[in-house]
C-alpha cells in the first residue's frame, strides 16, 4: 500500500507519526504550515473536508481523525507485529474500547478543563476547571484500577493501544489533568514515554 501522511508539528498527527515508526511503516510524510492556511487549500480540503491534520491517504483514498488513523494502523499493520490483538479476541475489545475511552469521555472532559483554563477570557472559570479536574481525577481512578492488575493496557505487552491511551493521557498533563494523583497511571505514562517511538516529533 502507498501511504501518504499529512501532519503539522505539535499537532494531533504526532502519534500517527509515532504508531509509523513502531510499525516500522514506509510512509510519505508531508508536513503543512498550518499558519499559512495550507491545510485549507482546495485541494487538502478535497481530501478531508475539515481542514485539520492528521490526514492520511492509503492508495490515494483519504482517511481522517486520529483514532480513527490509529485503530486502521493497528488492524492492517499491527497483528502481524505483535502490537495489536488480533479481530475476535477479547484484546481486541478492550484495545477499541480503552482507545474511544481515552479520545471520547477521558478527552471530551479535557476539552472542558482547556476551555476553562486556556480558552477566551470570557469563558475562563476556576470553578469550571476544579469541576473538570475532579471528573478527569474520577476516569484516571478507572485507569488507575485497570492499570493496577497488570502493566500494559491489554495485558504484560505493549501494545499500540498504550501509545494511543497514552497520548492522549501524556497530553493532558501539559493541560494540567491531575495525572500525578494516580501511582499506576503514572508509572504506566513513563514507561510509554521512554518508548524511543514516542520521543519523535512530527
Amino acid at each position: 500500500m502507498s501511504l501518504v501522511l499529512y501532519a503539522a508539528p505539535f499537532s494531533s498527527a504526532v502519534p500517527i507519526v509515532q504508531a509509523l515508526h513502531e510499525l516500522d511503516l514506509a510512509c510519505d510524510i508531508r508536513m503543512l504550515d498550518l499558519a499559512k492556511r495550507e491545510q485549507k487549500s482546495k485541494e487538502f480540503l478535497a481530501l478531508n473536508p475539515n481542514g485539520k491534520v492528521p490526514t492520511i491517504t492509503v492508495d490515494g483514498a483519504p482517511m481522517f481523525e486520529t483514532l480513527a488513523i490509529e485503530l486502521w494502523l493497528g488492524e492492517t499493520y499491527g497483528v502481524a507485529q505483535g502490537l495489536w490483538p488480533a479481530a475476535g479476541t477479547p484484546e481486541r475489545l478492550q484495545a477499541m474500547s480503552w482507545c474511544a475511552w481515552s479520545y471520547v469521555s477521558y478527552g471530551a472532559v479535557l476539552v472542558r478543563l482547556q476551555v476553562a483554563t486556556q480558552g477566551d477570557e470570557a469563558v475562563r472559570s476556576a470553578d469550571h476547571a476544579a469541576a473538570a479536574s475532579k471528573d478527569l481525577s474520577a476516569l484516571l481512578s478507572v485507569l488507575d484500577a485497570h492499570l493496577a492488575k497488570q502493566p500494559w493496557m491489554l495485558g504484560q505487552a505493549y501494545s499500540l493501544a498504550d501509545l494511543a491511551v497514552g497520548s492522549v493521557i501524556g497530553y493532558s498533563v501539559f493541560l494540567g489533568s491531575p495525572v500525578g494523583e494516580h501511582p499506576h497511571v503514572t508509572a504506566w505514562l513513563n514507561k510509554v514515554q521512554a518508548r524511543p517511538a514516542m520521543n519523535i516529533d512530527a
